[in-house]
């Protein structure tokens, strides 16, 4: 292929592998949480159709890309699929968000009486008193409490913050060839990582066992465990792509000029450092 040629990909199996495994996996989830004993066993059929697909992809990617079979115009693509991802991924937590702002500033207060819902506060729920957080009018879940903000999210807050540090170093290290440093430095970022899920799993633990707090405790509850645990999400596959990308600058791969494979990457963990900061303004602050 001439070099800034128009590119069109080869043909691959691992798109429809990989939607045969995400298929399954939505099943299986639906099923399991609505009851059905067959959902967890779909789920993990789904999750291993889809790690199988996600290795045996980027491994072959590894290998076109360490062959030098890719172009300029391969890499152009490379990057705007990337960009459309994580516009992809914004648009998730805008949904999860909007969510969270309607309930609180909309749905709340009407069903306690407010602007036009004050018909159905005194027909349905005449003792329900709009306050955030909330269980809403039917009290699901009991009593619970919140997190403070300014105790294990702030830590957190400042980890995800300082890998987002650490990472830009790396990528420093690596346009100057410095290959130690860049190893350092990425190794760093995946420490605090996996030091930012250890408290939030911490977190998790404590809001079910001493706080009540749990995914059942109405409209609060939801929303936080999903806010909350999609993020979680995401961090843990962000470390998992940083654990490769790291072996990857261990193995030699990646030059100062040629190395979209980590920049993707270290664009993913800034994304995610960003909606956390967002989570833990509108969550646990405000």
């Amino acid at each position: 292929m001439a070099q800034g040629s128009y590119y069109v990909p080869a043909t691959a199996k691992w798109p429809i592998v990989g939607s045969v495994g995400l298929f399954i996996m939505m099943i299986g989830a639906a099923n399991w949480l609505n009851g059905n004993p067959i959902g967890p066993w779909l789920t993990l059929i789904g999750s291993v159709v889809v790690i199988f697909m996600t290795f045996g992809w980027f491994a072959e990617v590894i290998r076109e890309s360490e062959g030098g079979l890719y172009s300029s115009a391969v890499d152009t693509s490379f990057r705007q699929g990337m960009i459309w991802f994580i516009f992809s991924e914004v648009m998730f937590f805008a949904a999860f968000f909007g969510a969270l702002f309607y309930a609180r500033m909309f749905a709340v207060p009407w069903l306690g009486g407010e602007g036009t819902g004050a018909m159905t506060n005194e027909l349905l729920w005449p003792g329900f008193e709009a306050h955030w957080p909330t269980h809403g009018p039917a009290e699901l879940g009991g009593d619970f409490q919140t997190i403070p903000a300014f105790d294990l999210p702030l830590l957190n807050t400042l980890i995800l913050l300082t890998s987002g540090v650490t990472i830009t170093l790396a990528h420093w290290a690596l346009k100057r060839g410095q290959r130690t440093a860049l190893v350092l430095w990425m190794w760093s970022t995946i420490a605090l990582g996996l030091l930012f899920l250890s408290i939030q799993f911490y977190e998790y633990v404590h809001a079910y066992r001493d706080l009540g707090l749990t995914l059942g405790s109405g409209i609060y509850g939801s929303t936080f465990f999903m806010l909350t645990g999609f993020h979680g999400l995401h961090v843990i596959l962000g470390t998992i792509m940083l654990i490769v990308i790291t072996l990857r600058c261990m193995f030699g791969h990646f030059t100062a000029k040629n190395h979209f494979g980590f920049e993707a990457v270290a664009w993913y963990w800034h994304f995610v450092d960003v909606v956390w900061l967002g989570l833990f303004i509108f969550v646990y602050v405000i």
